[in-house]
């Protein structure tokens, strides 16, 4: 089986990296938090290795995924000291499923190519229930067949798999499925609130939109969360408010105004200065509710 390194363990990292153990391979295991390493590792003996720096990880892999917060942490992991590029052999392929800066990973793709390492760009969508069933979304820029060579590698963690493209084409493919997602959220938090002040039950309301051109897989799954008032994470706000600076940075470099997703930008900030940074994306309702004195949920009996 194949000699791979994952680097990230946290809300999707961890199970991403499970799903590769259990397909059989050999895996080289590092997170900051060191001890989910040690646990992870210790569920696969024989397979698993908890390494203590990214430079462990890569002297020991062929194919090294990473999935970490921002474009800072993927470039001190890749490129720092202690990181890939110090022991990554040639012909090693890095596959950035983290969501980072285009930018950069064209830059990256760049820096790794005159080591004789290729990196991938290859963003995913489908938050904690995606990665914990091994149902993820991925869009991947780079060369093609690059990306052919190592695609039955990816397909333990997700089953769709979109080419889209050179270096940083999959990053702009996901920052654009987050922006249309995180202003139809905004827009389900004005209408809900709205509806709900107005006098409008929330559950009747949802059934309207269920049944309507408004329709939205979105709302129809994170609506129930708000109903009962559970913001427990699956993507935080805090980590969707630096995609939307990845969106605005992205836009400014080509050209493209994008009003709607600049107030959506100011609205998730809000939701962190009222303290609701960590919690889920859907709590965002609650700098609405605040404003207006309503609760957006579920009647008692």
């Amino acid at each position: 089986m194949a000699k791979l390194g994952f680097l990230g363990l946290g809300i999707m990292g961890y199970p991403m990296a499970r799903h590769l153990l259990e397909a059989g391979h050999n895996v080289a295991l590092w997170s900051h938090t060191a001890a989910k390493a040690g646990e992870l590792a210790a569920k696969f003996p024989g397979l698993g290795k908890a390494c203590e720096t990214p430079k462990e990880v890569a002297a020991d892999s062929d194919v090294i995924v990473l999935i970490v917060g921002d474009t800072a942490m993927s470039e001190r992991v890749v490129f720092g000291p202690n990181g890939l590029m110090d022991a990554a052999k040639s012909g090693t392929v890095i596959v950035d499923a983290s969501t980072v800066a285009c930018s950069y990973s064209k830059s990256a793709a760049e820096r790794c190519a005159a080591k004789g390492i290729e990196y991938l760009d290859a963003p995913c969508t489908g938050s904690k229930p995606g990665a914990e069933s091994g149902n993820l979304t991925f869009m991947i820029g780079g060369k093609k067949d690059v990306f052919e060579q190592i695609k039955p590698l990816l397909e333990p963690m997700g089953k769709r798999l979109y080419y889209c493209g050179g270096p940083g084409l999959g990053m702009h493919a996901k920052l654009t499925q987050n922006l249309i997602l995180s202003n139809l959220l905004q827009a389900f938090n004005e209408g809900l609130v709205l509806s709900t002040k107005a006098g409008v039950d929330p559950e009747l309301m949802l059934d309207i939109l269920d049944n309507s051109a408004a329709k939205s897989g979105l709302i129809a799954f994170k609506a129930p969360y708000v109903f009962r008032r559970d913001f427990s994470t699956n993507f935080s706000v805090k980590w969707m408010h630096k995609d939307i600076g990845l969106m605005l940075d992205s836009a400014r470099d080509v050209g493209v105004p994008l009003p709607l997703t600049s107030l959506t930008h100011q609205m998730f900030q809000a939701a962190i200065a009222t303290g609701h940074g960590d919690e889920d994306i859907c709590s965002t309702i609650k700098v609405l509710e605040g404003m207006t004195g309503v609760e957006v949920k579920k009647k008692e009996a």
